[in-house]
């Protein structure tokens, strides 16, 4: 191989690492999803654990997650808008949509089965477990140290849970969702606006 073929082949492997890093630089986008299930997860925990507390209201305290439906519909909205604004899809965006799908199904099936034959605790520490599973593949795809120690931190935060009793539980969320989605999600957001006014 000539020092001309050897060179044009470091090349295109720089071209293809450096199309890889501005497909997961362009996923990243500004934050907008993590902030958004961050702080409705933070409400609805504070919401529910305050209405515990504080009222007589019980078991239907539980109706405030009902604020996640909306969170839902507007992510569904933002991500058909984002979609029609993109002009090229790349496979860093699929895989990593895929993740947060499967996480989606999971946390469905996990809470339907719980809530049926377990205890809200055993929830919370599976929702716990589930939180950290797409938090930590996204940050590894997208090679983002935060959302990979947002991750641990919600593994962390399940092993925890296990030896906390009763309503407590709930305030174990806040913890999880600002290590894995809020303080990340603002990181993103600035890294967004220093990529785009550079």
């Amino acid at each position: 191989m000539s020092q001309t073929e050897k060179f044009s082949a470091v090349e295109s492997l720089a071209l293809i690492e450096s199309m890889i890093n501005k497909a997961q630089n362009k996923y990243s986008e500004n934050g907008t999803l993590y902030l958004l299930w961050g702080w409705v997860v933070f409400l609805c925990a504070v919401l529910h654990y305050g209405l515990l507390t504080f009222t007589e209201l019980g078991k239907s305290a539980s109706l405030v997650w009902l604020l996640t439906l909306l969170a839902m519909a507007y992510q569904l909205y933002y991500i058909i808008t984002q979609q029609k604004k993109a002009k090229v899809k790349n496979y860093t965006d699929e895989i990593i949509g895929y993740v947060w799908m499967v996480f989606g199904i999971c946390m469905g099936l996990v809470t339907l089965i719980i809530s049926q034959l377990g205890t809200w605790q055993l929830l919370y520490a599976f929702i716990l477990l589930f939180y950290g599973m797409p938090t930590f593949l996204t940050g590894a795809i997208m090679r983002f140290n935060p959302l990979k120690i947002g991750g641990l931190l919600c593994w962390t935060l399940s092993v925890c849970s296990v030896f906390v009793q009763g309503r407590e539980i709930i305030l174990l969320l806040i913890p999880a969702v600002l290590g894995a989605w809020i303080i990340p999600g603002y990181l993103l957001r600035a890294k967004f606006k220093n990529s785009n006014n550079g």
